[in-house]
Formats: structure tokens, sequence, C-alpha cells
């Protein structure tokens, strides 16, 4: 029998006049809860938590739990996880994020004929951290139980879901690639779960996995220990010895995650957080702290543009030459955040590109949602299985789809960010928050391998410096710095700007598919209590409100 079937904020100018681009989508208002992300069904799922009485945690974690099922394009089980909540008044981080297996080292990868860190297969896999961020994260602040928030995400694996539209094009665009790339007998179950007639599902197609549906049941009633400890644990150590694996039970046991204190910059009165490294979110404030120097507003198009640009590049120098496990960092954050860095940075920026020093960022496959209740508290989420589909390997009979995060791992022991048993990588996945005055405002975020803090600096531009509400915030035509001078435009963004962009030494892609340039969600809270949402135009997103 087969394991899975398929069928065929007040001082926001919350009122500011619409961008002009064509948004699919309004800004939603509420009173009671609101949930946003990039898949409907997990929305509602999350929305479903807080009318049964649960908070705006339970919500988090029952949305991301749906998410693992209803696009495993962008994450699942074997992922990880970073968080900022608002509760009761505190903000709190949450890094769950895995290290390397204690058997991963440089030599094991070069005596397997690697000279960098592979894309699939086992030797990219580290400790998944989804689970135990679901599992801290309601066992601290949530007021249902676990199982409860899970039995969603359950169902639908059990009983199947139509597969959305968005999804089910990088569905069949990574089944075809996948196709030539996944060879080995550990892909196997890869294309039994997620291909199993060779090709992806259309939108439309009802897609089921039980072996799913019995993991989320696993982890669910052992609150996440079964998948550390457990059945589940024994069954990966067992396919990893299988087929050349090298993570074992021992590194699922010892694996906690770290509740972290989070990093900020203030910026146009506000103050803006993200999560310490190992993530990327420190590239998003030293753009923002470069830019906070110049009159945002009062600039034309053209120099907006290219003050950000040039911001996101230095701001990136500095990420790939520092961020690495916190652990093993050699620069102290607050030192890359000093107004004097800022400044010093400030002066490299002219009329024309920059050619900055660090080579291409990092691309990769994420979900981002965020959630509010009526009580005030509030939650920034995002997990992931990067590169898409991650690995390539998937624990037979079970739906966990493995991470490959250790792909940015460097095999240059002078690397910074050197591969280490035990070492957390360079993470690109991060959740952003925004307070005013010490009261939380709420959070935002925008998934996309390096696109994300690029797009965290976009958002926070537009909501503050031009005054735009949350749905034209995400509306706004994005860009992206791709490596060297080279910029990637969406095809929606104004000739004139893109050519006089060109003028000045960019050098100027537009893009002819707008995918590739993140999802975002971001909810606000006014002065009112009112809650205020948008959502990403460019997927599936929804926002369901209460």
């Amino acid at each position: 029998m087969r394991d899975t079937h398929t069928e065929r904020v007040s001082a926001v100018n919350f009122d500011a006049l619409q961008y002009p681009f064509a948004s699919r989508r309004t800004t939603v208002y509420a009173r009671h809860g609101m949930v946003a992300t990039s898949q409907p069904l997990a929305a509602q799922a999350g929305l479903q938590m807080l009318q049964k009485g649960g908070n705006a945690i339970d919500a988090a974690v029952a949305t991301a739990a749906v998410l693992t099922v209803v696009e495993p394009t962008s994450n699942g089980i074997g992922g990880d996880a970073f968080a900022i909540v608002w509760h009761k008044g505190k903000m709190h981080g949450l890094n769950s994020s895995g290290p390397a297996p204690a058997n991963l080292t440089r030599d094991a990868v070069r005596s397997r004929g690697h000279e960098q860190m592979p894309t699939f297969g086992w030797l990219p896999v580290t400790v998944p951290g989804i689970p135990a961020a679901w599992a801290d994260l309601i066992e601290r602040f949530g007021k249902l139980s676990l199982q409860q928030v899970l039995e969603p995400a359950v169902a639908y694996a059990r009983d199947g879901y139509p597969v959305s539209p968005i999804t089910a094009k990088y569905w069949q665009s990574a089944a075809q690639k996948l196709r030539t790339v996944l060879t080995g007998p550990e892909f196997e179950s890869w294309f039994k779960v997620f291909a199993p007639e060779g090709l992806g599902p259309k939108p439309g197609d009802v897609f089921r996995s039980e072996g799913h549906a019995r993991t989320l049941e696993a982890i669910g009633q052992s609150n996440a220990r079964d998948f550390y400890e457990g059945n589940l644990a024994a069954r990966i150590d067992a396919f990893a010895r299988e087929t050349g694996g090298l993570l074992r039970k021992e590194d699922l046991a010892s694996y906690r995650p770290e509740w972290v204190d989070p990093i900020h910059v203030n910026y146009r009165g506000y103050d803006v957080w993200e999560l310490p490294p190992n993530g990327q979110g420190l590239v998003a404030l030293l753009a923002l702290n470069i830019l906070k120097g110049y009159d945002i507003a009062s600039c034309d198009p053209l120099e907006r543009a290219h003050l950000q640009m040039e911001a996101i590049k230095l701001a990136f120098e500095d990420g790939k030459k520092h961020i690495t496990d916190a652990r093993h960092l050699a620069v102290e954050v607050e030192e890359l955040l000093d107004d004097s860095h800022a400044a010093t940075q400030r002066q490299r920026i002219g009329q024309m590109a920059l050619d900055p020093t660090p080579g291409a960022p990092i691309r990769g496959g994420t979900v981002y949602l965020n959630t509010a209740d009526e009580e005030g508290n509030m939650v920034s989420y995002i997990q992931s299985n990067y590169m898409g589909f991650g690995s390539g390997i998937v624990v037979p009979e079970t739906g966990i789809a493995l991470q490959n995060r250790g792909h940015t791992f460097s095999l240059d022991p002078h690397h910074i960010n050197t591969l280490e048993p035990g070492k957390r990588t360079y993470h690109t996945i991060i959740p952003g928050f925004l307070t005013k005055d010490g009261a939380a405002i709420g959070p935002f975020g925008v998934m996309g391998g390096f696109m994300q803090p690029q797009g965290h600096v976009q958002v926070i531009v537009n909501s503050l410096d031009l005054g735009m509400n949350p749905q034209a915030a995400l509306d706004a035509p994005r860009w992206q710095w791709m490596e060297e001078r080279a910029i990637q435009v969406e095809n929606t963004m104004d000739a004139s700007i893109v050519e006089q962009l060109a003028a000045r030494g960019h050098q100027i892609e537009v893009a002819k598919d707008n995918g590739g340039f993140g999802r975002g969600q971001i909810i606000w809270r006014t002065d009112a209590g009112t809650l205020v949402g948008g959502t990403e135009p460019r997927t599936d997103g929804t926002i369901a409100a209460w």
C-alpha cells in the first residue's frame, strides 16, 4: 500500500495611498485574531485554534504544522525553525536550528569526493529543529496541548487536501528537476512520497500522506520526544546507516532549541527586531542602520532604490564575513551595529554601483507566518527545509523530508562558517518584529533565501519611510541583489527607474517571473487595538481573521 496518494500602528499611516501596483488582495482588519501565511488551509487551521480558546502561539504552531503538509515544496518536519514571540508584553526569541551531526566532519565530506558541501543527499543533513520548536513554544506559552494544535495537520495529511496553484507550480518544477538529480537508492522514498507517478500534482489534485499523519500524531502524543528519542529517532538512525548517512539517534537525543535575546536597531523612531546569528537577520539591521542616515522619504524613486541596493551589498559584505554559530563569532554583534560602523559604511556609497567583496548570497525555500490574538500576543515564525524540498532524503513511511541546511557550511578550515561537528551553520531564515516605545506594533517577514533580509529592508522602508499600509508594503515591486553589481528587478518596476539604475552601473536583469522575490506577511496592531494585515500577492497567501 502506498504511503502517499494523489488524485487528479498608529504612527504608521494605515490609510496611505496604495503603491501603483496591481495587487490581488486588500488590507484586512480584525479585532479578535489574525493569521497570515502563504497557504489558505494553513491560515484557517491557525484561526481554528484561536476560536477554540487558544492563543497566538497555539495558532502559529497549528499553522506551521499544516504548512509541512500542504506546502512541502518549501518546508517539512525535518527542517529548522525560528520565532520571535511577543507574550504578555515581553519579547522572546527562539532559535530552533540544528547542528551538524557528530560524525559530519570536513574530512568525512572530502573522503567522499567533495571539495565543497554538496546540495543533496545525506552529507548536508543537519539535526532537524522544527518538532522541538513546536513543543517548546506550546510548553512555554500555549494554552492548548501540542496534540490538539497538530490535529488539523494530521487530518490534512490523512484525508488529503487540494493542492493550491503556486505550490503545484513549484512541485511540478521540482519533480522534473529532481528526476535527473536524485539518482541513488537513498532518494527512492522521495519519489514514492512526492512524485509517485513521476510528476508533481496539478492545482486542485488531492494529495495525502498517511506516513506524514502518523509522524505528526507521534510528535503530538510525545511532545516531540518520539522524534528525538523514540521510534521516529530510531527509524531516522536506521535509514541513515542503511543508505550512507551520518545522522545518528545520539545527535537527535541531545538536541534542544535555544531561547535567545533578539537584537535590534532603531529606525525612524521604531525598533526593528531580528534574531542574532547564526541567522542572517543581522544583515537587515546592518542595512537599516546605514539607511537611517538618509532622508529616504524625500528621495526620488531612483535615489531611494539605489541607496537601498548599496546598503544591502555592504550589509551582506559584513554578514558573509561574520555570521555563523553564535559560539564561533569573531566579532560582537554590538560592534557591527554600532553607529560609527554604519557611518563608515555610508561613506562608501556614491552615485555609482559598488562592487562588493563577497560572493553570491544564498537561495532557499521557506515558509513564513505570523499570528496575533485579542490578548495582545503576537508571533513571527519561520521554518524551512532549504532549497525547496531539502536534501531529497525522506525517511520511509514517515513523511519526514530532511533539510539540506548543511550545504551552507564551508570546507575551508579558515572560514568563519567552516564545518565542525555540533556547529550550526549560517542560516537564511529570519523572522522580524516591530515595536515602538516598548509596545508591540507587530510581526513581519519575507521568506526566500538571501532575499529575506532584502525583503525585510524593503518592507520596513515601504512602511516607515513611505507610509504604506501592510498590503501596499508587500505589493510594491521588489528588487534583489544577486552578486557583485548584478541586480534583478521585478517586471512591475517602472521602466524609467530600471534604465536609470543601469546608467549608474547596476547590472539590471528584469525578471520574467516574479516568484523569486520572496513571500511576505505583515500584521500590525493600531493604538485602538485593531489588527491590520497584509499577505503576499506572489503566492497563494491569505489572511484568516476573526
